[in-house]
């Protein structure tokens, strides 16, 4: 398994790693994820590192079914008040920014330290995204989706469809590669132009992205096709996500994205405990 180059630490991924969700917006899928009182901010973060989150993914932008593509001005806006706190108080730690757009995440690398560009798109909503991740030797998680964030939850057509995904990392992983950039991480995109059969298709086919020999994310928390499959809400769908969370480490996850963090970590430990953990 390669290990990460994460300013200037190596980052070891043999051991799983537990990434919590903090999303600065109005319109998150899941309520319990937002942050609108910017003083909240800071007690949050301290939360969900004391719950054992190894790093925080921040975003400003929902991309949830049926989103708000809101402008680049408003993302920042949204964006610049964590940012300030996390390069006040938690320069020492590891935090993701989930963005599409390169100049946001140009400006969080150089102006507030943040670790690591989480981009849905892969590179097609910004033709200088690519640009930005070589520049600034960021650590890029690559997620499948589609290219343009107004779809990403509506094309669900394949030829094949674990082939059609492999075959997107291999062809996005060599072109980062042919541009210096080899700390990538992968991440299938549970929930993004794929329907609720399709995710657990995904699921069953995890181990496959073995091939790679990169760091794989899974986020598959609160998401529909937990609750959508059994029926119930967003709020009552913890259980499945651990449960689909520990299938996950099984199978090969180097990273959970979660909303839930002290239930993962839980997870995580108990798998480790059985030797589970690929």
């Amino acid at each position: 398994m390669q290990n990460i180059n994460i300013k200037g630490t190596i980052y070891d991924f043999s051991n799983p790693r537990i990434m919590g969700i903090l999303n600065f917006t109005p319109d998150s899928f899941n309520p319990a994820s937002r942050v609108v009182d910017n003083g909240e901010i800071k007690e949050r973060i301290e939360k969900m590192f004391s719950d054992g989150a190894d790093m925080i993914d921040i975003g400003g932008m929902s991309t949830r079914p049926n989103c708000e593509i809101i402008s680049a001005d408003a993302e920042w806006n949204r964006l610049k008040p964590a940012l300030e706190i996390i390069a006040k108080h938690f320069a020492d730690r590891i935090f993701s920014l989930d963005t599409f757009r390169a100049e946001i995440a140009r400006r969080a690398i150089t102006e507030y330290g943040i670790s690591i560009v989480n981009d849905i798109s892969a590179g097609d909503a910004d033709s200088k995204m690519f640009e930005v991740v070589a520049e600034t030797h960021a650590p890029y998680i690559i997620m499948h989706g589609a290219p343009n964030p107004t779809s990403l939850h509506s094309s669900t057509e394949y030829s094949s469809f674990i082939n059609d995904i492999l075959h997107f990392f291999s062809e996005k992983v060599n072109k980062l590669h042919s541009l210096g950039i080899s700390d990538i991480i992968i991440d299938p995109g549970f929930g993004f132009s794929k329907t609720v059969e399709q995710n657990y298709e995904l699921m069953e086919h995890l181990a496959d992205f073995d091939i790679f020999d990169l760091p794989l994310l899974v986020g598959i928390s609160r998401k529909s096709m937990i609750w959508k499959y059994l029926k119930i809400s967003v709020e009552q769908s913890l259980n499945g996500t651990s449960i689909l969370n520990t299938i996950a480490l099984s199978k090969g996850a180097n990273i959970l994205r979660v909303h839930d963090v002290t239930e993962a970590v839980e997870a995580l430990k108990i798998c480790q405990k059985l030797n589970l953990c690929k």
